[in-house]
């Protein structure tokens, strides 16, 4: 099946006692057995449970792999990566990254003996000089928050297997419509089921896709051990999120490609991220790995923060708000929201400044967002 018939069908038969074709939410803790150790797949909903099941079919058939798991946002997902190490134990990370993973990494694991550093990721030696002889996993956002950086996840892949180090990539800015990074050699794929794939920010969610077997079942004993899992309605929502994310991508991309170019050749802006432009120095590789540019861009005005603090203000359509990916229209100001716990002086190294603004460009009618961005651009000069 292709992708658009996989994320409707894959995992997902109508349910045996009614014949409902969308999957019932089992609003359950428990489940009767017939006898000690003898029951219907289900014990304890924490453990197991049948609307979570579906999902995690179908985000495993998404990516193109056999096993899911799905979790009560993209955090706990990704903390539950993080108990397969030990104390001593190193990770080397992207360093354009979401600033609650930076949070989980730097302010809850490092007390615990974990060591973190930090690289570019776009030139696979710089990784493979940056790796140690205590690195477990080499961890990649791409395209990255809030800057959409690029990196080449099949060669940092090869870099990272070398030495016997798993790839773990965030693959929420793209979604699997737009990338499987499984396929180009990653160990594991995280999500926030939060953003895209949810799609209507109504519902927090995360999840992992894995291949292999092993791996597979260290994380689904820390997914019962440690207990961070979505409920049935949280399942539910992203469940029926993903039966049109194809059709979503498709305008999410549309809609930022046109902003981006309107951006570009504005001469109140001064500079522009967006893979799909050719100006862009991950336009080529994107183009390789991805089957779609994305939905987020980011960009810079002139005039400094008072400017852009007006302009966020003057938007009409355009909400300031935290996260992304809804059918709706985001912006926000990543160094006073969602990278605010990245240190100011690591913020400024890696190019977050205060005057950077991040667009989740939605499915409206692209013209009003671009009438929205140009009036909110004159009433903020």
């Amino acid at each position: 099946m292709r992708f658009a018939t996989r994320a409707i069908h894959a995992g997902i038969e109508p349910d045996p006692t009614t014949g409902a074709i969308m999957t019932p939410v089992y609003l359950t803790s428990t489940y009767v057995q017939e006898a000690p150790g003898k029951h219907k797949g289900y014990e304890y909903s924490r453990s197991d449970h049948p609307t979570r099941a579906v999902l995690e079919r179908n985000l495993a058939a998404l990516e193109g792999v056999e096993y899911g798991l799905a979790f009560a946002s993209g955090l706990a997902a990704e903390n539950t990566i993080l108990n397969l190490l030990q104390a001593g134990d190193h990770v080397l990370a992207t360093q354009d990254l979401y600033g609650g993973t930076y949070r989980l990494f730097q302010r809850v694991w490092a007390k615990f003996g974990l060591e973190f550093s930090f690289v570019s990721g776009e030139d696979p030696d710089e990784v493979r000089r940056a790796l140690k002889s205590n690195t477990k996993l080499l961890w990649i956002e791409t395209p990255s928050n809030p800057l959409l950086n690029i990196v080449g996840i099949r060669a940092l892949s090869e870099v990272a297997h070398e030495r016997g180090v798993l790839v773990v990539v965030d693959n929420t800015f793209a979604t699997p419509y737009l990338q499987r990074p499984i396929e180009l050699g990653a160990d594991i794929v995280v999500h926030s089921t939060t953003k895209y794939l949810g799609g209507h920010s109504d519902v927090v969610g995360g999840a992992l896709c894995v291949k292999d077997r092993a791996i597979y079942e260290q994380l689904k004993f820390y997914q019962n051990a440690v207990g961070a899992v979505p409920g049935p309605l949280d399942c539910f929502l992203v469940l029926r999120g993903i039966k049109t994310l194809a059709l979503r991508m498709r305008q999410h991309c549309e809609n930022a490609q046109r902003i981006a170019e309107y951006l570009a050749q504005h001469p109140e802006v001064e500079r522009v991220l967006y893979p799909g432009l050719p100006t862009h120095p991950g336009h080529a590789l994107a183009k390789r790995q991805m089957d779609g540019f994305g939905g987020m861009v980011s960009l810079v005005l002139k005039g400094g923060m008072e400017r852009a603090l007006r302009f966020m203000r003057a938007t009409r359509i355009f909400k300031l708000a935290e996260s992304l990916g809804g059918v709706e229209s985001l912006m926000c100001h990543p160094a006073t929201m969602t990278h605010a716990s990245i240190p100011p002086e690591e913020r400024a190294r890696i190019g977050i400044s205060d005057t950077l603004i991040r667009l989740s460009v939605g499915i409206e009618d692209a013209e009003d967002l671009i009438e929205d961005i140009e009036q909110a651009l004159q009433a903020s000069r």
